[in-house]
């Protein structure tokens, strides 16, 4: 900072040193106030706490005032070591590891990973219809489930305690849905190598109807709470904004991508499960901001809502595990009375059959199926973007390597973008519209 006393008159008294300062120029006077505002300058750690970040994340903002200056972001609070644990249980088992990640689409986990290793195996082409149908069916209930947590949390997090009961409350559709169907509300392991743990149970057709009509019925209500609200526009509008050379140099994907008006969707552009052969749309805006995010995920919503119902007009009987029985992970399996998956009739029907057939089922079982050596990478629209999966194999019955590309953790770059040069309280706001799960970041 420019010493103004340098130049000025001094003169020696009884009283002591006296500065006869005269005149000035203006920008030496803004230069020194702003060298003085620099030591207002402070530090805020926001989190790590869970309700106000989407998980265990810490932001560190740098503010002047109000004005967020620096952003960076803290991870590894929930590092859980999947990936690593992956390279020590055979293929099969990884479902049960890579459910977990991000834990809000489980069942995209499972299916991106599992299409990955059915590339290894090269039996892509080999899956029974029915399973790719299933799969598809769940993984869109369950981006409209991961959908509703996100206008939930992010609703919570700017006041709306509204839009969070609304939001959980039919998520809880969903969820009963997949508790019936695979036994558990999240952290499925439904979606195998090969095709599925087991088929659609008696009733789910039935109760996945009256869903879908339920949750459609309910659609208008986030419209007419959020969409055209005066309040919560204010709040989202010109909020974390982020163009397309942003997003393309960040290597963003998904609802931030298309909020700048570029249709990318993997399910489009790279079809994977017979997505080619289901009519929906894409949704985009052109806004780049948090509310143009917000339309996104309410029109995907409704789109999967569509796909969804044209699943259940395409199922037709059929195996939901592939064919060839030294890949094939025993599908007929039931719940039993002690809650695990025995099948007393299964069980008799192996041990029955031959000596063969029970030890082919004890090591398919307990040492798993070779893969061969290779690489491969799959891919699936999650509802966050691009959930990528890069699998080794070095020929044996486990992963030498299997490396995720979670749209949660590269997205997230983008927080420091949308937030530096903007108010401390629209960090929230750009966090609730990246919509990051840490469980998907540490893994």
């Amino acid at each position: 900072m420019t010493d103004i006393y340098a130049e000025a008159g001094v003169r020696e008294t009884t009283e002591g040193r006296v500065f006869t300062v005269t005149g000035g120029d203006w920008d030496e006077i803004v230069a020194a106030a702003a060298g003085r505002a620099d030591d207002e300058r402070i530090i805020v750690n926001m989190g790590p706490q869970h309700p106000s970040t989407h998980g265990v994340l810490r932001l560190i903002l740098e503010i002047d005032g109000e004005t967020v200056t620096e952003a960076r972001c803290g991870i590894g609070y929930l590092h859980t070591g999947i990936e690593k644990n992956l390279e020590f249980r055979n293929w099969t088992q990884g479902t049960t590891f890579v459910t977990r990640m991000d834990y809000l689409t489980p069942l995209f986990n499972e299916t991106a990973y599992c299409l990955a290793v059915e590339k290894l195996l090269g039996i892509t082409d080999q899956i029974p219809d029915r399973a790719s149908v299933i799969r598809v069916l769940m993984m869109e209930l369950n981006r409209i489930s991961s959908h509703l947590v996100c206008l939930a949390t992010g609703g919570m997090e700017i006041g709306s305690t509204t839009l969070m009961i609304y939001g959980f409350r039919d998520r809880e559709i969903i969820l009963d849905i997949f508790e019936l169907v695979t036994g558990l509300r999240m952290n499925h392991a439904y979606v195998r190598p090969g095709g599925l743990a087991q088929d659609l149970p008696s009733g789910a057709v039935d109760q996945i109807r009256e869903g879908i009509k339920l949750l459609r019925s309910r659609m208008h209500e986030y419209d007419k709470l959020a969409t055209d609200n005066p309040v919560f526009k204010a709040r989202l509008v010109d909020v974390g904004h982020l163009d397309l050379a942003g997003c393309m140099s960040l290597g963003v994907t998904g609802p931030i991508l298309r909020s700048t008006g570029l249709p990318h969707d993997l399910r489009k552009s790279d079809p994977y499960c017979g997505y080619e052969n289901y009519d929906f749309e894409v949704a985009t805006a052109d806004t780049c901001d948090s509310y143009g995010r917000f339309l996104i995920r309410l029109e995907e919503m409704r789109q999967s809502l569509r796909i969804v119902e044209q699943c259940l007009a395409r199922l037709e009987p059929g195996p939901v595990m592939v064919a060839d029985k030294k890949i094939a992970w025993p599908a007929q399996l039931a719940i039993g009375p002690d809650g695990m998956g025995n099948s007393l009739d299964h069980i008799r029907n192996i041990m029955g059959t031959s000596m063969e057939a029970l030890i082919h089922h004890f090591k398919l079982v307990t040492e798993g199926f070779r893969v061969p050596a290779g690489q491969a990478y799959a891919a699936v629209e999650s509802p966050k973007g691009e959930l990528g999966v890069h699998a080794v194999s070095d020929g044996g019955t486990r992963p030498f390597r299997v490396h995720f590309r979670d749209p949660s953790f590269t997205n997230l770059q983008s927080m420091a973008a949308m937030c530096e040069g903007g108010q401390v309280a629209d960090v929230i706001v750009a966090v609730a519209g990246i919509d990051p799960v840490m469980g998907g970041v540490d893994r």
